[in-house]
């Protein structure tokens, strides 16, 4: 729905990264400190468990922040899919700075292969339907841009990116407001352009929605009986987004009412690391 600039993606890697060595690095890796300057190593990142990969540009960006002489040689792209004990990188440089990045560089990778790996199972769910799967803002604090980017690379599409760049125009905004057609009416003369979504929780709310314009309709934990008829109703007026009580049990029978969307929290909210081992050689 809405596409991820690459620039802004460029600039939240560089930014991640920073945040991440400067909360775990600080002013020094004393354990590092341990091993002889002049120690070189190779290191290979394995996969203990089938995943979709996503996360390669935050490897990258560790070692190039730690020490721009490690090199990196990448048997995957992200969107790959893979098999346990499958080689993802081999990694070469000096000892202190492979081991100094593996937490890093790991974390990030487990994460965002995590999601997208997520994502593709929930995608490949629906597929036949022509439904598209949305995230939503339910992601970590700080790790908006690359959790949503992840959804993608599991072929999932990004919502909105935040409050700044479409409407969704929720409850209380609506009694804050005055009612729908008031807010949307209110929405389309703050930020022509801008995309209006409405939530709304029944079939009386979709048809003040569809009469005060809005671009897209949410449809808020509807019954399958409802959404059906919501779909009717619509005729393509405005696009139709399900969401609310969506699940692995639940998806496919929504998807077949002929919405446009369906949004799930879970794709970035619920996900579980990829279990991932960085193996070390040093040479003395």
């Amino acid at each position: 729905m809405y596409p991820i600039d690459p620039n802004d993606l460029r600039r939240a890697i560089v930014a991640n990264v920073t945040a991440a060595l400067a909360e775990d690095v600080a002013d020094g890796d004393i354990n590092a400190a341990l091993i002889a300057e002049h120690s070189e190593a190779d290191a290979r990142v394995i996969t203990r468990e089938p995943a979709v990969i996503c996360g390669v540009d935050w490897v990258n960006e560790v070692f190039h922040q730690l020490d721009p002489g490690v090199t990196l040689v990448w048997h995957v792209q992200d969107g790959d899919r893979v098999a346990p004990d499958d080689t993802l990188v081999e990694i070469k440089g000096k000892a202190r700075s492979l081991l100094t990045g593996e937490r890093a560089a790991l974390n990030f990778l487990q994460l965002l292969s995590a999601t997208a790996t997520r994502a593709a199972h929930f995608v490949a769910m629906l597929e036949g339907t022509g439904v598209n799967l949305l995230d939503t803002r339910k992601t970590l604090p700080g790790l908006r841009l690359a959790q949503k980017y992840a959804v993608t690379c599991g072929g999932g599409q990004s919502h909105r990116m935040g409050l700044y760049d479409a409407f969704l125009i929720k409850e209380n905004h609506i009694t804050a407001c005055g009612g729908i057609a008031a807010t949307v009416t209110a929405a389309h003369k703050l930020a022509p352009g801008k995309m209006v979504e409405v939530e709304t929780e029944n079939l009386d709310e979709l048809e003040q929605a569809l009469a005060a314009g809005a671009d897209v309709i949410m449809l808020d934990n509807f019954s399958l009986e409802d959404t059906r008829t919501a779909v009717a109703t619509a005729k393509g007026r405005a696009k139709l987004e399900a969401s609310g009580n969506v699940n692995a049990r639940t998806l496919r029978g929504i998807a077949e009412t002929g919405v446009d969307y369906i949004s799930m929290g879970t794709l970035t909210k619920d996900v579980t690391a990829i279990d991932l081992s960085m193996r070390l050689s040093v040479d003395h």
